[in-house]
């Protein structure tokens, strides 16, 4: 809880803060307001992850300041966990070991921390790193903001996602009137990639499928393609979301090769489809339109019974409307 939370920064010094393996903006932008927020305090803090940072986010403020680690190689009085379903998805060997505190917005996150701030209601753990400066009494700095912000607008998909609210523009609002500029912002998250991205794209683009009633899309990502385009693990960002354009799709299914035989999956869906269910049967979580689970094995067998459920669950969902 929140006040758990508040209490332990007030009587520890020495923390880390962790995200998820293949960081995304929520997990990258929240740790780093976090981090801002506790040496605000005179904390001691660093943000520790196993995985490169993606370009997008490396003009963060405090991006720099990131180490790279494969396990907990100093004493901390606690690891805060960002935006993470397990103790294990960070990838950092004896994170399990640690005073850790599970600070997340997906209702399908396990209660693995010795404190669990769990939030559904948030847009993102961003919103969440707001509310803990407002009740710690933290100066929301122009850093804070700038990480903050960037969290909120990409998980929410620039505040097109159904998990935008009015507490989320507010909040929005607030950092645009603390010296937040939205359009550059933008501008390093989504118009800085590299061409390979564009290269990834279109072999990405060539494998896209439909259902008969054009409501369900899918498509492939494999390693072959990444060194085809000459790509890193980032590239693909927000291309799940490309078919969910078109106005008669429903849901999407994307998958995605991490490894040979080993599959990323991500859904993304319109209205009231909750991909999170369909996630959830294969051991996967997330938010009711935007969710993801790993399978390994046959890529054809993951495929064909991943899509059909998929179209099951769009199929209730519109008899139900």
């Amino acid at each position: 809880m929140l006040s758990q939370v508040v209490e332990l920064i007030e009587k520890k010094q020495n923390f880390a803060i962790t995200t998820h393996v293949r960081p995304d903006g929520d997990g990258i932008g929240s740790s780093l307001a976090l981090y801002w927020l506790l040496q605000s305090l005179g904390k001691n803090a660093e943000v520790i992850v196993r995985d490169p940072i993606p370009p997008s986010y490396l003009l963060l403020p405090g991006a720099d300041k990131i180490r790279q680690v494969n396990e907990i190689d100093r004493h901390y009085d606690a690891v805060f966990v960002i935006e993470c379903s397990d103790v294990e998805r960070p990838g950092i060997k004896n994170l399990d070991k640690q005073f850790t505190v599970n600070i997340d917005h997906h209702v399908t996150s396990e209660r693995f921390g010795r404190i669990n701030w769990i939030d559904s209601t948030a847009s993102a753990v961003g919103e969440m790193i707001y509310n803990l400066c407002k009740a710690i009494g933290g100066r929301i700095t122009r850093e804070i903001a700038e990480c903050l912000y960037t969290a909120l607008v990409t998980d929410t998909g620039s505040f097109h996602f159904s998990n935008t609210t009015d507490r989320t523009l507010k909040v929005a609002s607030e950092l645009v009137k603390l010296g937040v500029n939205p359009s550059k912002i933008s501008e390093v998250v989504y118009n800085s990639y590299s061409w390979s991205r564009i290269e990834l794209l279109r072999r990405v683009l060539n494998t896209v499928k439909r259902d008969p009633s054009g409501r369900v899309a899918w498509m492939r990502q494999s390693l072959e393609m990444m060194k085809e385009a000459g790509s890193s693990d980032g590239d693909h960002a927000g291309f799940v979301n490309i078919p969910l354009s078109a106005k008669e799709v429903k849901a999407v299914v994307y998958m995605r090769e991490t490894q040979p035989q080993t599959y990323r999956v991500s859904f993304r869906s319109k209205g009231n489809i909750d991909v999170s269910k369909v996630a959830e049967r294969f051991g996967g979580g997330g938010h009711k339109n935007a969710a993801g689970c790993r399978v390994q094995g046959d890529w054809d067998y993951w495929e064909n019974k991943i899509v059909e459920e998929i179209i099951k669950e769009v199929d209730s969902s519109e008899a139900e409307d």
